[in-house]
């Protein structure tokens, strides 16, 4: 028999309307949520070839982003690149906070993952990720390859955790949000719940090369 897992976060769901409130949430936490633009569906897509089964549920979620303070910043990779947002902006719609264990994020493993976020901001989107994985999920090989300074949304807060005691399956560039979905456990709600209304994304994508 499997040991069982490790609680490593507590996961809270807040509906279309509903924040989650300054208190419950400390930097270096998560949420996973969703999007309606092209990435989003390029994700999806991904997602639903890769997760099949039990774990088809995962799929729920196309979008993550990272809190970087008390107050509900957030940074995150859209299609214009790494940017500042707010946590507000996601009222409208539904999603997952994902507060992390202090047995896995210690006061100092919370600093150096919003330092990594901080320092990525302005860096560009991972179109060569997506391509990457796509190939990957069509055929079966396990190369890979990226541009540095280039991120999705779940491989930035991947590459935040990895700053934490949290150890994935797969490499950062091959984190979709249904994989931070499983690993932390979360939870759908019950099935033909409404997602809300996403925050509205630029279409048009901003390269960073360096």
């Amino acid at each position: 028999m499997a040991p069982p897992l490790t609680v490593q976060a507590r996961v809270t769901c807040f509906a279309p309307g509903q924040e989650a409130p300054v208190g419950q949430f400390q930097p270096g936490d998560f949420i996973l949520t969703h999007s309606n633009s092209l990435l989003a569906w390029l994700i999806r897509l991904g997602q639903s070839l890769r997760y099949w089964g039990k774990n088809r549920k995962y799929t729920r979620w196309s979008h993550a982003a990272i809190i970087v303070s008390d107050d509900g910043q957030l940074i995150e990779a859209l299609a214009e690149g790494v940017v500042k947002t707010r946590l507000s902006d996601y009222k409208p719609t539904e999603y997952h906070l994902v507060h992390l264990d202090d047995s896995v994020a210690n006061d100092r493993d919370r600093d150096q993952a919003v330092e990594f976020a901080r320092r990525s901001v302005h860096d560009g989107y991972g179109w060569t990720t997506l391509v990457s994985i796509g190939l990957n999920l069509i055929t079966g090989w396990k190369f890979t390859f990226c541009v540095d300074g280039q991120f999705i949304c779940s491989e930035l807060v991947a590459r935040c955790l990895e700053r934490t005691s949290v150890i994935f399956d797969h490499i950062p560039q091959h984190i979709s949000p249904a994989e931070l979905a499983k690993h932390f456990q979360v939870q759908p709600p019950p099935a033909g719940t409404a997602k809300g209304d996403p925050p509205p994304q630029r279409w048009l994508p901003r390269l960073s090369w360096r």
